[in-house]
């Protein structure tokens, strides 16, 4: 009975570190921006302005070539993905090219894609990149094709009302302000040299051997990442006083929270040597500065009280209907981590048969991790004899699939709309990696 309690609390305990190390780690710099830019387009961007290169009707020539242009811009993880995601689809976007940009977003990260090649091998970086664009337009296409009818009620429903009304124009303003925020995201993300390496540094006032630093070492977690927790806990709480009455007026709440929102960015944007109360002030810290100052300036100048509310209001709504999701998804991938046993794994992917193929698409899905990490996690497969196949499979479905990315799809798009586009997810990283496998071996 003891060994048993003991195995149950490891379990929760890898489940545990991993949401800390999530939310300490990942999600800041990420999904704070995309769901401020989530909002943005939701209540700012015309759906007609959506629609006119994305929309049921629009020309597949135009809307799926922009649907994957537009994702490669972003190029984000699966879970920054979601919210942009639901904001384009929520506008009137045709449920194909909407698919299209879900999938290429996270697919083709070009730092990703870049680290691919270098760590693993160009071969596999290239196919990485081509299938991936190729995958999200015919993905998006099948999905188009076999919900057809819906989406024709759906364009027709929009049409009476006047969603495709080519002539809707946006004001420069929300372009200036989408840009900046764009490049929130941008400057949070970019792993370069001019952005990520200290000009200067920063010693925390913490007595390394005190309390504080054990409890933090206890939790596997840095000063900054404990930091980081705290105010997205503070955010939560003045986000439900501030937010959920937006439209009664701006409060005090509604000032501190986004105001703490402000400083959660500013405060995940130095760098942190590991180990060490050295803080390193760089690139990214000053470029965050100026672009949540010319954030402000713009809001201020540019948009009325009721204008913002709406802003925040579609935030808000984003952020209640996705964000547990990922918290749940995170914490049981974290658990199921610890079950699957590396050896098992091991065995039954170090050649290249379909169901090896098949076991990578899989550790995609459960063996989800951030953005770049899922490359030296890839190079230890390989270098503990997984086929370069299987590889392939894990490195095509990694970014797409996730409990968590499953979990929030499945409240975005319905039940039936999730399954489809999961098992075309699946089938098309396995056969890639197949027949890839197929391809090198016979070079």
């Amino acid at each position: 009975m003891d060994a048993v309690l003991q195995y149950l609390g490891s379990l929760l305990w890898a489940g545990w570190t991993s949401l800390l190390d999530y939310l300490a780690a990942h999600v800041l710099l990420c999904l704070v921006p995309a769901f401020l830019i989530a909002g943005f387009m939701s209540s700012m961007i015309p759906k007609e302005a959506i629609t006119r290169y994305l929309g049921p009707r629009a020309s597949r020539w135009i809307s799926y070539p922009a649907a994957a242009f537009g994702g490669f811009i972003l190029a984000v993880c699966s879970c920054t993905i979601l919210p942009l995601f639901a904001g384009i689809w929520k506008r009137g976007a045709g449920l194909g090219p909407a698919i299209t940009f879900l999938f290429v977003g996270p697919a083709i990260n070009i730092l990703a894609i870049t680290y691919t090649g270098a760590a693993i091998g160009f071969d596999i970086a290239a196919a990485r990149l081509v299938l991936s664009i190729l995958f999200g337009i015919l993905i998006g296409m099948i999905m188009a094709w076999v919900f057809r009818r819906e989406e024709a009620s759906r364009a027709a429903e929009m049409a009476d009302n006047g969603v495709f009304d080519q002539s809707a124009a946006v004001k420069p303003a929300v372009w200036a302000l989408f840009l900046v925020l764009i490049g929130i995201l941008v400057v949070g993300t970019l792993q370069v040299d001019l952005l990520t390496q200290p000009f200067a540094s920063l010693r925390l006032p913490f007595d390394p051997q005190g309390g504080l630093m054990r409890a933090l070492d206890a939790l596997h977690l840095t000063p900054q990442g404990g930091l980081l927790i705290l105010l997205l806990a503070a955010i939560g709480v003045a986000s439900w006083k501030g937010f959920e009455t937006i439209f009664n007026g701006f409060n005090r709440w509604t000032y501190t929270a986004l105001a703490l929102v402000a400083l959660t960015i500013l405060a995940a944007a130095p760098r942190e040597d590991a180990g060490s109360l050295v803080i390193g002030l760089n690139g990214r810290l000053v470029g965050e500065i100026l672009l949540l100052a010319a954030a402000g300036v713009l809001t201020a100048r540019s948009f009325t009280q009721e204008q913002l509310g709406g802003w925040i209001w579609e935030m808000w709504k984003f952020v209640k209907q996705i964000f547990p999701l990922l918290i749940v998804g995170v914490f049981a991938a974290g658990i199921v981590r610890q079950i699957i046993p590396e050896a098992w794994v091991r065995t039954i992917a170090g050649t290249n048969t379909l169901w090896a193929n098949l076991v990578g698409v899989l550790f995609g899905v459960f063996m989800y991790f951030p953005t770049l990490v899922e490359v030296p996690v890839a190079k230890m497969f390989l270098d503990l004899g997984m086929a370069r196949g299987p590889l392939l499979a894990y490195l095509l479905a990694d970014p797409e699939l996730s409990l968590q990315s499953i979990l929030v799809l499945n409240g975005l798009m319905g039940r039936r709309k999730t399954v489809i586009y999961v098992s075309l997810v699946a089938l098309f990283s396995t056969l890639a990696g197949y027949l890839f496998g197929l391809l090198i071996a016979v070079i």
